[in-house]
């Protein structure tokens, strides 16, 4: 696993994390895009939708209370899942925004899946900057659940927030 934080002349945050997971692309895509499956191993509180270009979905966390909204951009099955959420910087002041977050899957020669995802759009600002960080720590944190729950059925997350 990696991840990358973009630096440059006060860029807006971005990050890309990525990692491999011992399964095909189709079953580590649907360990996305179907509810059920998230729910088994991220979404603490819940997901209900299938992640389909044009839905809005919802996600519900156990560490971030309430339900929130997931807007879909673009599903192309086996390859990528386009999302924009409302970013989490506490910052106000500049009105709401939302993020991107590009999620890739590519089949690697020995069977296994690399899973990239890549979160931007972030303000350039010292809250969404931490914010930043933070989702970069989720998201990585999703990636090593996906991984156990894909390849050996266990629940990372179950009893880790509450």
């Amino acid at each position: 696993m990696r991840a990358v934080v973009s630096k440059g002349p006060r860029p807006s945050p971005e990050f890309s994390v990525s990692g491999r997971i011992s399964k095909p692309v189709h079953e580590v895509f649907e360990a996305v895009a179907d509810p059920k499956e998230l729910s088994g191993y991220f979404t603490t509180g819940g997901a209900k939708g299938r992640l389909e270009t044009g839905a809005t979905v919802t996600w519900d966390f156990h560490d971030f209370p309430g339900a929130f909204p997931v807007h879909v951009v673009e599903v192309v099955k086996d390859e990528k899942i386009v999302l924009r959420w409302g970013a989490a910087d506490g910052n106000d002041e500049a009105g709401n925004y939302e993020t991107t977050v590009t999620m890739t899957f590519a089949g690697l020669e020995d069977g296994r899946t690399l899973v990239t995802i890549h979160e931007g759009g972030w303000r350039d600002n010292a809250a969404a900057q931490k914010a930043s960080y933070g989702n970069c720590e989720g998201w990585t944190g999703m990636l090593c659940a996906m991984k156990v729950y894909v390849e050996h059925g266990i629940n990372l997350r179950d009893g880790f927030y509450k």
